[in-house]
């Protein structure tokens, strides 16, 4: 399982990054939209459907609903002339953040408060459109930052989130394995750990610190980068119980098996839809300079 999680890591990682850095912002706009697209058939299954013909009603109302954000506001002018993020897309995002609280209480309560949304396919229908749209928004939000400028700037905050969740999900991995004993969330997930979180955490501060020292920040960018850190890694690991949560009330392990060792894409995904909104307001009201 190990050697098949990092095989499929090393053949994905390249791509992505190509990906983030090498196509246009419509293209890319697109390819998020793909990936949420699949998250959203994957989602099929948590909400108990079986039916094929239900599974896609749902994918298309979840590209409907994100089309219908891209007409509403044009990639170009997600943000103002004075790098200001516009007030209403900034409020869709502090959904997703209300969303996400929401989520961390059923979590922490869970299996006590699963009997109303676990007997409502709407309302998980529902929870997978917070989850799958904001993330799409988020994406854009980011690689259109300062694009009429220089077009890479949003593709490099796109992959500093990319390193704080990965190297706290490989960081949690191996601590978690090896010395890991106090279960986290055992009703949720019984394989995390609190050793596990926290050398998530202090990987991911660790790597970052290596960043900010090659890239010269002032010791002020290096703390601002390190609270933020701390507070995304922590939320990553909301994301990745989350998920837990959904597939566990409905019987079933992977999302799906189109990456062999990770599952499906919400499998690998998950930490990523709940901190990309709130990354992306991180850098709206704090920058990343």
């Amino acid at each position: 399982m190990l050697l098949q999680r990092i095989i499929t890591a090393l053949l994905l990682a390249p791509l992505a990054i190509a990906a983030i850095f090498y196509m246009s912002l419509d293209n890319f706009s697109i390819f998020i939209l793909v990936i949420m697209a699949i998250g959203a058939w994957e989602w099929g299954p948590l909400m108990g459907f079986k039916n094929k013909r239900r599974r896609l009603a749902f994918v298309a109302t979840t590209i409907f609903l994100i089309s219908a954000l891209w007409y509403t506001f044009p990639l170009t002018s997600l943000w103002s002339s004075t790098a200001q993020l516009q007030q209403t897309v900034q409020y869709i995002l502090w959904i997703a953040v209300i969303w996400w609280l929401v989520s961390a209480t059923l979590t922490f309560l869970y299996p006590r408060c699963s009997s109303f949304w676990s007997s409502h396919r709407s309302v998980r229908g529902i929870f997978g459109w917070l989850t799958l749209v904001p993330t799409w928004l988020a994406f854009v939000v980011l690689r259109s930052s300062e694009y009429h400028v220089d077009t890479y700037h949003g593709a490099q905050l796109i992959m500093f989130l990319f390193l704080m969740v990965w190297s706290a999900d490989i960081g949690a991995y191996f601590v978690g394995k090896s010395v890991g004993k106090r279960k986290l969330m055992p009703n949720v997930s019984p394989g995390k750990t609190m050793e596990g979180y926290i050398g998530g955490v202090v990987f991911a501060c660790i790597l970052v610190s290596v960043a900010g020292y090659l890239l010269a920040w002032q010791s002020s960018q290096v703390l601002l980068a390190l609270a933020v850190t701390a507070l995304i890694t922590t939320i990553s690991v909301l994301g990745d119980l989350n998920e837990s949560m959904f597939k566990r009330q409905a019987g079933i392990k992977d999302s799906g098996a189109i990456l062999p060792g990770h599952g499906g894409v919400l499998d690998r995904i998950d930490s990523l839809t709940a901190t990309a909104p709130i990354f992306a307001l991180c850098y709206a009201y704090l920058g990343w300079h």
